[in-house]
């Protein structure tokens, strides 16, 4: 079996790789020229994977590496992925998240119509929660809170229409919060894995910046995350969609004692005012039970493992 994931530097596409190789796939993974590789540094040394430079928002581009590839199944990863920069940056976050998942889709349409593509959506498109609406459920309405669930959602609706259109292999994902070992240093797990290692290497004052610590998240590992999309590509329904997720809402102020607790630190806490959002999304819960039943995913690495593997990750690096 071939696989193309795009974005394959990124934190997940570099755990994606890693897992489809371990299923004896052939990788190919595109990336920009300018993107950094330390997250698959280790692969490209052992040329285990064949990377195509590539930018999604140019048609000729994908349609040439869809074609040099000629994959079995196509991963697509890359995106303006951070919600906060959505704001600064609304355009460049719609035009390349939109245009790159429409270029992905011509591309299939016109070289190869039998692939299976996995379109990764995010929690975010659900943006505004009721209380009664609680877990979250596929079936639940989207009203996107910035302009990252925009464009999102817009991507999740493309995969639909084309596999109603034209009857391409389109499974979609709604992806809750995911973090683990390389996950970026701008989002928050990261963050105060980062600023702990930093304190407890003696590089900044033992005081930490945070942003919004009553907003609850619904966490799972990336090394979980990766699994539960293949299995949803190899065995989901064509033009579904299946919630990713834990199905436990934490707050971030939980996330932050858990990774104190971890480092054994003892800090002090500031809120940063430019952590803070326009508007956010207080609550995202959602229920796992379709893709469970689905194809059988439940996450297995406790919350606890991925946040003490994250700082030790940090603690290696700072």
């Amino acid at each position: 079996m071939k696989a193309l994931i795009t974005g394959i530097t990124g934190f997940v596409g570099s755990h994606l790789a890693e897992f489809l190789l371990s299923r004896d796939y052939e990788v190919f993974g595109t990336l920009r020229w300018r993107s950094k590789r330390d997250n698959i540094a280790h692969l490209e040394a052992e040329k285990l994977v064949t990377l195509i430079e590539t930018d999604i928002k140019d048609p000729l581009s994908v349609r040439a590496a869809i074609t040099k590839s000629q994959p079995d199944e196509i991963y697509h990863l890359a995106a303006q992925s951070f919600v906060p920069a959505s704001w600064s940056a609304p355009a460049e976050t719609l035009d390349t998240n939109i245009q790159g998942q429409l270029n992905i889709l011509e591309a299939v349409r016109e070289v190869i119509p039998g692939a299976r593509v996995h379109v990764v959506g995010s929690s975010e498109e659900y943006g505004l929660v009721h209380p009664d609406e609680i877990p979250m459920t596929e079936d639940q309405p989207l009203r996107p809170l910035s302009p990252y669930g925009v464009s999102k959602v817009a991507q999740d609706l493309l995969g639909w229409q084309y596999s109603q259109s034209y009857g391409l292999n389109v499974i979609r994902t709604r992806a809750f919060n995911h973090t683990g070992p390389r996950r970026g240093e701008v989002f928050v797990t990261s963050n105060f894995s980062r600023q702990l290692a930093e304190i407890a290497k003696g590089k900044r004052q033992p005081v930490m910046k945070v942003g919004n610590l009553e907003a609850k998240r619904d966490f799972s590992d990336v090394r979980d995350v990766v699994q539960a999309y293949h299995l949803v590509v190899t065995k989901g329904k064509s033009g579904d969609v299946y919630n990713i997720c834990s199905g436990k809402g934490r707050a971030i102020q939980s996330v932050l004692d858990t990774l104190l607790e971890i480092s054994g630190l003892d800090v002090s806490i500031e809120q940063d005012p430019k952590r803070m959002r326009p508007s956010d999304v207080m609550v995202l819960e959602g229920s796992a039970e379709k893709i469970k039943n689905a194809v059988g995913w439940e996450p297995t690495i406790p919350f606890e493992q991925t946040m003490h593997d994250l700082y030790e990750f940090w603690l290696e690096r700072v």
